[in-house]
This record gives C-alpha cells, sequence and structure tokens, in this order.
C-alpha cells in the first residue's frame, strides 16, 4: 500500500468511527497480484491480532465482501453460519462479535474493504451500515480523484519522441489535462488532494505558483474559464462543475469584467496571456 493510499484508509476509519461511536475500524487495500486483503490500518484496537492478516477472496466476512464486492454484516461474528470461519482465532482474541465489512470498488473492481466493529452481539443499524458505506465512497473518491489525475498528467507530458511539428497537438492536450482536473478538483472533498490536484494545475500552466499579474480570478473562474477553453457551453460547464448555468455565467461576467475583455474568446485569450490557463 502507498502512503498516501494507506492515508486516505485511515482517515476514513477514524471519520467511520467519529460517526457511528463504533469502537473499532480497520482495513487494507487488495494486493492485485495475490488477490487477497491485507490488513495495514487499525483504530481502536487494542490487540495486534488482526495486524498484517491477509483475507482472501471467499473466506470470513470481509473475503465474502470482496468476491460478491457489496457490502456484508453480521451480528455475531464467531457463530454465523453466513461466513466461514478462517479468522475465527484473530477476531476473538481483539473480542469483536458484530462486524460489517465494505468493499471500496473502483472501476468495478474492489480495491479495499473496510471494517467497522462491536464488542457485543448486537445488530449494527441502518445509520452504521449507511456511514461505513459512505467512508468506502470516501476511499473510492481519492482513489479515482488520484488516478485521473495521475492518467491526465501523464497524458499531457510532452513526449520527447514525437517532433517539433506536433507541438501544438502536444499543446492541446496539456490544455484538456488541465481544463479536466480543474473540473475534477471541487468535487474533491479532501482538502490535501485537492492541494495536490490544484498545485498540478499550476504547473501545467507553466508555474508552481500563482501568475505574477495584477489581475486575481477566483478560483470559481479559472474553472469556468478552463471549460469554456475547451469549447463548452454554459451548460456543459455547470453540468462538469457541479453548478447552475446561471452562476457558470457569473463567474465568467466577473472574469471577463477583470481581465478587461468584452466576449468569451476574449477571455480565454487574456487569461492565457496572464497566466492562468495554459
Amino acid at each position: 500500500m502507498g502512503a498516501v493510499d494507506a492515508v486516505d484508509i485511515r482517515g476514513a476509519l477514524a471519520r467511520l468511527r467519529r460517526a457511528t461511536g463504533l469502537p473499532v475500524a480497520f482495513g487494507g487495500l487488495v494486493d492485485a497480484g495475490r488477490r487477497q486483503v491485507r490488513i495495514s490500518e487499525l483504530s481502536g484496537t487494542a490487540t495486534p491480532a488482526l495486524s498484517a492478516l491477509a483475507v482472501t477472496p471467499g473466506n470470513g466476512l470481509g473475503g465474502k465482501a470482496l468476491t460478491l464486492a457489496r457490502p456484508c454484516a453480521v451480528t455475531d461474528y464467531s457463530v454465523s453460519r453466513q461466513i466461514s470461519h478462517e479468522y475465527d482465532v484473530p477476531v476473538a482474541a481483539e473480542g469483536l462479535r458484530s462486524v460489517v465489512a465494505v468493499p471500496v470498488v473502483v472501476r468495478r473492481r474492489v480495491r479495499a474493504v473496510l471494517y467497522g466493529a462491536l464488542r457485543a452481539a448486537q445488530p449494527l443499524g441502518d445509520r452504521t451500515l449507511g456511514e461505513a458505506v459512505q467512508a468506502a465512497r470516501d476511499v473510492e473518491q481519492a482513489l479515482v480523484a488520484r488516478e485521473e489525475a495521475a492518467e491526465l498528467l501523464a497524458a499531457a507530458r510532452p513526449r520527447p519522441e514525437r517532433p517539433g511539428a506536433a507541438s501544438g497537438a502536444a499543446r492541446e492536450q496539456v490544455r484538456e489535462a488541465h481544463a479536466a482536473l480543474r473540473a475534477l478538483a471541487p468535487r474533491i472533498t479532501d482538502p490535501a488532494l485537492r492541494a495536490e490536484l490544484l498545485q498540478a494545475c499550476a504547473l501545467l500552466t507553466g508555474d508552481a505558483a500563482a501568475p505574477s499579474t495584477a489581475v486575481r480570478l477566483a478560483p470559481r473562474e479559472v474553472d469556468v474559464l478552463a471549460c469554456v477553453a475547451e469549447g463548452a457551453t454554459n451548460a456543459v460547464a455547470a453540468e462538469r462543475l457541479g453548478v447552475t448555468a446561471e452562476t457558470v455565467k457569473a463567474y465568467l461576467r466577473s472574469a471577463m469584467r477583470k481581465l478587461g475583455v468584452r466576449t468569451r474568446g476574449q477571455a480565454v485569450v487574456a487569461a492565457r496571456r496572464e497566466g492562468w490557463l495554459p
């Protein structure tokens, strides 16, 4: 598991415990090569019994969630007839009874499994199950965003083997990547990850810091201009950014006023000249 992925899971487990009051939460990423979940993150555990446990498909509660790609729960782990019992010893050592396992599914593939547990044999309510699913979605969103950002940045990198005549096409790739990253960033709830994406956007404009210009554009104004630069209508820009078309118009008007221009095309040209767009 990469360090950043571990942080994603650790944060989701902490939020799950805060939201539900569950005393214990744990989880880990799927090792694609071995097709198993390695428990790497523990929150609220009293023993190391679950640490580094390898959960294989179909086995135990987590293995069942891994195979079915859907949440699974039991009220009393050690006697449940819904699961196999390969992991009863470490589960009993930690004193866990009621357990839920939720898969993190990215592009139809299970990438991780998160668990929440009680040390009492009592049903987990709908609210607790819902919060567990939301925690998995938080990790899913972080993984998707990071992968999309990596793909966009890879696509934007100039390829040395290309002849100089292809520089125009390479520049268009950079602009497309910049617009896509700007549209992706507002959807990210993790502040650190959102900051990473915006830093990548700044690098694509050729400057890791904010443009050194007297024209100061708000982040949303840059988002709208990035969409406009790609030829998006107000309606399409609104859909990408998760706002209304009227909001897009307002941001565009504000940006045009700051840039001292009268048309959308002029706004894009001016924003590029000022270093806000690649």
